[in-house]
């Protein structure tokens, strides 16, 4: 076992060793532009590309023609969702209060620009329901953006009914689908999905590389685009392609769904032995988000449970303890208290304050990622760690001495 143990996969994972020896020669011998349509080396990227894009495409069941490649997630993001509204000029954006902040900045741009955007209020499990769309969704929606699951309580949406209720309305829908796709089932047409922004680094693949699906018939989607250039991407996205990254991105989507089965079972498994492991040694202990389903010996779902909650996501609260320092103390195990974007804020989580919890507990809690790698041992050796560090910690913690007086 190797230190520190990582556990902050939520944030970005490691490169996947066939991932990295399939890029490779794009780096160095086939590295030409696939925009260079006169030499050989342009059309081996350009075939590189073509491969990648199908290899996504058939990951999430959508044509290849659909697949926008990106720099990533964020850039999605305010494609879809600036795309959308400026090409209506007016109208209502329907979002959610535990979005991401490449979703709400955007959101927040446009209402600069006149357009109005609803914030929906979870319930205290993170979940915004169908019904809860439906009654803020009128006649001027345009767009409604909601993630297919939570980055910080791992909460999943029922994006195929909300998606449904869209489709009746006429309204493009979005889905930040980073941290559920290649973790739990997904596929565009099941989840009637207009637009849905994904990323390489969350599954496997390598940094700075992601991609737009957009919905190219019953609807046609239409975008207007941000950046302006070459004409890359159908005119959408101009840029020149990251060929060695969107050969990651292929092959990583590729292995994230012929693994997912195998991959969800285990880390269930793994991610309750260590909220057991930890709750059952500490008192003052809440769980954040909706529960843990009820699972088998192997990690399966048990007959008759739905799974609201990824399979490696857990975020915990621990009362009496100051988040910063619980981190700080813990040099051998990477954890987070929340979205790797916002890390640098000494505010309490957006996410964590729209479901209810108390600052004092919003700035004690741990989000914990387990991975592709992680294994039983590395789970017992960071409870133990996290065991230890509370009750130090604890034992000198002035709020906790005040709270027993």
């Amino acid at each position: 076992m190797k230190l520190p143990i990582y556990l902050d996969c939520h944030a970005t994972t490691p490169v996947d060793p066939r991932v990295f020896e399939a890029m490779t020669p794009y780096f160095t011998k086939a590295f030409g532009n696939p925009a260079s349509r006169g030499h050989v080396l342009g059309w081996e990227a350009e075939a590189a590309v073509d491969a990648g894009r199908a290899q996504l495409a058939a990951a999430i069941g959508a044509a290849e023609r659909e697949i926008v490649f990106t720099s990533g997630a964020t850039e999605s993001d305010n494609l879809a969702i600036l795309g959308v509204a400026r090409i209506h000029g007016e109208g209502r954006i329907v979002t959610a209060l535990t979005e991401h902040p490449a979703v709400l900045d955007p959101c927040r741009q446009l209402e600069k620009e006149g357009f109005a955007v609803s914030y929906l209020t979870p319930d205290a499990s993170g979940e915004v329901t169908p019904d809860r769309v439906r009654e803020a969704m009128t006649d001027d929606t345009i767009l409604v953006s909601l993630m297919i699951a939570n980055n910080e309580i791992g909460t999943i949406q029922r994006i195929a009914e909300i998606g449904a209720i869209c489709r009746e309305r006429g309204v493009v829908f979005h889905s930040d689908a980073v941290q559920g796709f290649g973790k739990i089932p997904f596929d565009v047409e099941a989840m009637n999905l207009d637009l849905a922004s994904i990323s390489a680094h969350k599954i496997y693949g390598p940094k700075g590389v992601g991609a737009l699906y957009v919905r190219s018939r019953h609807p046609r989607v239409r975008l207007q685009p941000v950046t302006f250039g070459g004409g890359q991407e159908r005119g959408v996205r101009s840029g020149t392609l990251n060929v060695p990254g969107i050969v990651g991105l292929g092959l990583a989507a590729e292995l994230a769904v012929a693994e997912m089965p195998e991959e969800a079972r285990r880390l269930r498994r793994l991610r309750d032995r260590l909220h057991r492991a930890i709750a059952s040694r500490l008192d003052d202990v809440t769980l954040n988000g909706p529960p843990p389903p009820r699972i088998e010996a192997d990690g399966s779902l048990a007959p008759g449970a739905v799974e609201r909650r990824l399979p490696a996501n857990l975020n915990l609260s621990f009362g009496g303890v100051d988040g910063e320092a619980l981190l700080v103390s813990m040099k051998d195990v990477a954890v987070s208290s929340g979205s790797a974007c916002t890390s640098a804020s000494l505010a309490p989580s957006h996410v964590l304050r729209a479901i209810g919890v108390p600052d004092a507990l919003a700035h004690a809690s741990i989000r914990f990622g387990l991975g592709r790698w992680t294994t039983e041992e590395e789970v017992d050796y960071a409870a133990g760690t996290v065991v230890r560090t509370v009750e130090r910690l604890r034992e000198g913690s002035p709020l906790l001495k005040t709270a027993r007086n």
